[in-house]
């Protein structure tokens, strides 16, 4: 007889993926990720802590250019001060 109709129509039961292969400590240890099930709270975790990053990383990319300095002070010939707005040559 088969082994589907010795186990009553069902297949046979094998782990999915690499768990079922046997492989060394080395192996398992540098590819944990291959062998853990996967958990949404640490997936959640994870893209919430990425996405924080990309966020803050835009924010002081935002900031820096706001902060560069636009205006300056202009000092004249006979010792007055000016304020003017920063510009571009190739504007």
């Amino acid at each position: 007889m088969s082994k589907i109709q010795e186990n009553g129509g069902e297949a046979p039961k094998t782990k999915p993926g690499l768990s079922g292969v046997r492989t060394t400590n080395f192996f398992r240890v540098f590819n944990f990720e291959l062998f853990v099930k996967p958990n949404k709270v640490v997936m959640g975790l994870g893209l919430t802590a990425i996405t924080g990053c990309v966020c803050y990383i835009a924010y002081m990319n935002a900031m820096s250019e706001n902060k560069q300095d636009q205006l300056y002070e202009q000092f004249n010939e006979d010792g007055t001060t000016r304020i003017r707005r920063r510009t571009s040559r190739w504007d």
